[in-house]
């Protein structure tokens, strides 16, 4: 039997590559005569280089950017051919904010920018998700030589006292450089569905300050571009995404860019079984997050497709109706203490548990 293993990071304990290789060593003890595709996966999020570099080979270059508060922290930029691919996670990041995320900034990713640049890529692609900063991209512009009359790289809080930005020196910086941003968020930059509102309060953000500091993202929209503010994926990675469409990027679901990237499609046709996952299997799974990229693949393909999560949130029929036969949950079987603690060893043995089931 032939079984494709693609799954996401498993967040706070796993990264795809090592979810994928649990997967199949416990995989592996039940049934040792299969034959095993190894695909890990990433949405734009963390893991959204390292999955493109296993994946398309490449240079790694480690460089050292602003943290979200302005301390430097260590990232790399992935080149291949005229590409580069950068992750919005590695500088400002949420396991980076250590201190008040209303004054986090995002003007780390723009100093990757600037690096990606500078290294003769003619094709920017930046990986959005996981970010702990929520400054609607200032930060980013910033770095790339925006001007305001006031502080664009302090984070929302700043952003109370501009009214005016100049996106031309930002722009020119870019000029000649097609700019792509891999996001799997639809929200707008602002508004009951921005942001601010949606994921503010992950990043700690208090449900009391949710209306003013998305007030200082609208105000900041208003003196740069209000108009693309309301686009879909604007409010991706507390608003970088707003940043990059400004600056004329595209944009393409991260799932769909590593999908490609992997010949998830053509692997899927060759197998009989597709296995993907990720740390909280629920609902908003379907917003371009990877197991629904994964199960589309695989419906497309004509073959089934199951889960195995941390924590499965979701009853079957929101299940079959994400493309899921079934779905197994980490902490149910195994329990949360060995599931946090061991995570490798637990999800090896849940894999095990359900070859049982799936392998012939």
């Amino acid at each position: 039997m032939r079984v494709l293993i693609a799954p996401d990071k498993f967040a706070g304990t796993l990264t795809a590559v090592e979810a994928a290789e649990a997967i199949a060593a416990g995989w592996r003890r039940r049934s040792p005569d299969d034959e095993l595709d190894l695909a890990p996966m990433a949405d734009g999020g963390p893991g959204f280089v390292d999955v493109l570099h296993a994946a398309l080979g490449g240079d790694l270059a480690a460089v050292t950017v602003s943290g979200p508060h302005g301390a430097p922290v260590p990232a790399v930029v992935l080149r291949v051919g005229e590409t580069a691919y950068v992750e919005s996670a590695q500088a400002a990041g949420l396991h980076l904010v250590d201190g008040d995320p209303e004054t986090a900034s995002s003007r780390g990713v723009g100093e990757l920018l600037l690096a990606a640049v500078d290294g003769g890529a003619r094709t920017v692609v930046v990986g959005l998700g996981g970010t702990g900063t929520n400054d609607g991209g200032a930060g980013v512009l910033a770095a790339l030589g925006a001007l305001s009359d006031g502080v664009l790289d302090g984070g929302p809080s700043a952003l109370a006292s501009v009214t005016t930005v100049d996106l031309g020196p930002a722009r020119e910086r870019l000029a000649g450089i097609t700019l792509v941003a891999a996001s799997d968020v639809d929200s707008p930059l602002t508004g009951l569905f921005g942001a601010t509102k949606t994921f503010g309060p992950q990043k700690g953000i208090g449900e009391e300050r949710i209306a003013e500091v998305d007030g200082w993202l609208e105000a900041f929209a208003v003196a740069t571009d209000r108009r693309t503010s309301l686009e879909k994926g604007a409010g991706a990675a507390g608003g970088i995404g707003y940043a990059l469409l400004v600056l004329g990027a595209t944009r393409e679901p991260g799932i769909d860019l590593v999908t490609s990237a992997v010949s998830l499609a053509e692997r899927a046709r060759r197998a009989d079984l597709v296995v993907t996952g990720e740390g909280s299997f629920d609902f908003s799974s379907r917003a371009g997050k990877v197991p629904y990229g994964v199960a589309a693949v695989a419906s497309e393909a004509l073959r089934p497709c199951i889960a195995l999560a941390g924590r499965v949130l979701v009853g079957s029929r929101e299940m079959r109706a994400l493309g899921i036969e079934s779905a197994y949950s980490l902490v149910d079987m195994v329990g949360e203490e060995r599931a946090l603690g061991a995570p490798a060893e637990a999800l090896a043995d849940l894999a095990q548990r359900v070859a049982r089931t799936w392998s012939r």
